[in-house]
Parts: structure tokens; sequence; C-alpha cells
């Protein structure tokens, strides 16, 4: 399987070329400013004791403090979480928010632990490396297998130990202790967003636009939810379990009704029951990998027929499927990109926690759209203007932004 970090860097260096970057420029931008590795003892409800790995990769800040999830997952790897935090990067900077990039990760499978233990272990985890964040400093935030519970437990165990009561040291908290309205939904609605800009700048028909989405956790849920609501036609969605397809569209709100009852999409009876592969195959304008890294790879990218694809993953599809993908003409709007939405709004979390004045749900999206329009539309006129892909007019840009800081501060 593709290394997620090498795939990364291999995006950096095919954009080294445009903007003339120098070895030791290249050198500075491919590693993280510091990586940081350790061991967190867990005391388990039956009095034993367990040590879980974890990781935070502190990428660049060159424009901002470091800003990145923390996932909770068993196959975490340091090199994902090296590679998610460079994608931090690019995102926050094409964003324009002022931000740099970081990530975090525990080896775990949360469904393991009881409710008490993964408290334990989230704790523990702000224990060892309180002294490396701060609203200034780098800014946790949900990722995959964590939650607004997981960050107001963060948040509190960096109270106690600090003796101060910050609360946009970590963002994505629940309401109730200053989370933002608009926050649990707002990657999928930053992604739907793109795809009603993608409509308009490809002259594609709205109503007649179909849609598989492959992944239906939170971002899947809310993409799927929010493009049916905004008129387009969701035809397939898949999870861990399974696929359902049906050509006149699904009813979103009732497939998530129905997993929520069954645990699985699967056996929904507004689908038809198709292999959970089969989505990547389907014969659809616009594909959205919302799952894990390298989901199209070299193995599987020839049964790619949609035109468009969207990544509301982080690295769902790997650089060698990608040259595949230009070479037939499908257009990829880039993760770092598409999915901004989540981190452009725990942005407006964190300045509503500094300025301690709360906004209504209409205006964190109304400013969601006009920073998401705006960067798919300059990236769109980039594109066109170099006559490159766009995940390369992307990385232009936002690599352009960052050393723009760096030459600034040197």
């Amino acid at each position: 399987m593709n290394d997620p970090f090498t795939n990364a860097k291999e995006q950096l260096r095919s954009i080294a070329d445009i903007l003339n970057l120098d070895k030791s420029t290249l050198d500075y931008l491919s590693q993280p400013k510091k990586f940081i590795e350790i061991s967190i003892p867990v005391k388990m409800d039956d009095g034993s004791i367990r040590v879980f790995t974890g990781y935070r990769s502190q990428y660049n800040d060159d424009r901002g403090p470091f800003k990145g999830g923390i996932r909770y997952h068993q196959d975490v790897t340091e090199s994902e979480v090296r590679a998610l935090s460079m994608w931090m990067t690019w995102k926050c900077a094409i964003a324009d928010i002022p931000y740099g990039g970081g990530k975090g990760g525990i080896v775990v499978d949360p469904g393991t632990l009881s409710k008490n233990e993964l408290e334990r272990l989230s704790r523990g985890y702000i224990r060892a490396i309180y002294k490396d964040i701060g609203v200034d400093i780098d800014i946790p935030a949900p990722d995959v297998s964590t939650n607004g519970q997981v960050m107001a437990w963060m948040e509190d165990e960096y109270a106690v130990i600090t003796g101060k009561q910050e609360l946009g040291v970590v963002t994505g908290k629940p309401l109730d202790l200053g989370g933002s309205k608009g926050r649990e939904s707002a990657t999928g609605q930053g992604g739907v967003f793109v795809l009603e800009e993608l409509v308009k700048r490809e002259n594609l028909e709205q109503a007649k636009t179909s849609i598989a989405v492959q992944g239906f956790g939170n971002v899947g849920y809310f993409f799927a939810k929010l493009a049916e609501d905004s008129g387009f036609k969701v035809v397939a969605v898949s999870d861990s379990k399974g696929c359902i397809y049906n050509e006149k569209g699904l009813d979103i709100k009732k497939v998530m009704e129905h997993k929520s009852k069954t645990g699985a999409v699967k056996n929904f009876k507004g689908g038809k029951n198709i292999e959970r592969e089969e989505i990547l195959g389907l014969d659809v304008d616009v594909l959205v990998p919302s799952a894990l890294e390298n989901a199209i790879h070299k193995d599987n990218v020839n049964k790619i027929k949609a035109k468009y694809i969207i990544e509301m993953a982080n690295g769902p599809v790997t650089p060698e499927a990608e040259k595949e993908l230009i070479k037939n003409n499908v257009l990829i709007v880039p993760d770092v990109l598409a999915n901004s939405g989540g981190v452009t709004v725990s942005y407006f979390e964190w300045v509503q926690n500094r300025q301690g004045y709360y906004w209504e749900e209409s205006e964190v999206t109304a400013k969601l759209e006009q920073k998401i329009v705006n960067a798919f539309n300059l990236a769109y006129e980039e594109m066109i203007h170099l006559g490159v892909s766009f995940r390369e007019a992307v990385y232009v840009l936002a690599v352009k932004k960052v050393l723009d800081r760096f030459k600034q501060r040197i």
C-alpha cells in the first residue's frame, strides 16, 4: 500500500518546477518542524495498565499556530500523521486562515474501550503534550473516531494542568463548552459549496448531476444530505459494511435513520445492495471518496467512470492513480480545498472563543461559503492559467502563501 508521507511529498515535488523551488526550500517544506512520539499509560477498567502510542506532528507554523485534528485508529502510523500535518499546512493556506499545519493520532481501536477508558486515554494524551500546545502554539481538533466529548475532556485536562481555562486550546468542542454553531456539518457543507461551484464552472445541470459518496460517517453523511437538499441526485453511498444504489436517488435522511438502527447502510429498502468496492465503478458524474487514504489506487483506478472526483477524505487518490485519472480527463478537486470547511469553521470557533462573542449558524455558514467559494475560484482560474491539474493549481497557491510568509520572517 502506498506510504502516505511519500505520497504527500510527491505531490509537493510535482509543483517544485512551477514555483522554481530550489533544493533547500524543498527540503524545508518536506519535513515537520517538530514531531512528537509519546507513550500513554492508561489504567483499564479491570485494573490492568495498557500503554498506547501517540503522535503529534507540528509541520509548519509560518502562517500561524499549528492546527490539526487528533485521530484514534488502530492503523495510525507515524507516516500517516506526518502526511496529514503537511496537508493541513496547505489546507489552511488555501483557505486563507492564519494557521499552520499539524496533526495527531493514537494507535488504538476506540471501539474496544469503555467510555471511562477513552476519557483516561484522552486526558493522558494531553498530559503528555500540554507543553507543546496552546491557543497561540498548536490547536488540536477532532478527527477520525474523536468528537466533541473527547475535545471537552482534553480542554478540561489542559485547564486542570495549567490552572487556566483557555477554551480556544482545542476546537470542535460541544456548543455548551464554547463550540461553534455549524461545526458538525462544516466539512460536508464546505464540500457542497465546492460541488455547486464546480457545476457552474463545468456547465453541468445540477438536477441531473449524479453523485456517489464513498464513506458515510460524519463527512460523507453531511455532504450527501446537503447535496440532496441543494437539488443534486445522490445515487449511491457506502460504508465499511456495504453499499446501496438507486439510480433515481436515495433519501439520505432515511438512509441515516436506517444506519442508526442497524449499524450499516446495506439492506436499506429504498436502495439496492451492491458490493462495497462497486461504488468506485458506478456510472456517475461525481465520485466523492469520504473515507480514509488510498481508496483509489493503481489496482482499481481503471474502474472509475466518473468525470469528477471531490476528495472529501484526506489523500484518497494515490499520485499513481491520479496520473491515470488525469490522462482520462477526470477533474479532481483535491482534499486540501474540498474538505477545508472543517478547519475553516474551527478557525471561526477559535476566533469566537477569543472574543467571547458567538455567532449564529447563518453567519458561520455565510462566512464559510465566502471563504471556500473564493478559494475554489482562485484555484480554478490558476488551473486554467497555468495549464496544470487542479491539485497542482491549489498547491501552487498554497505553497506560495507559506513561502511568502517564511521569506518575510528570515
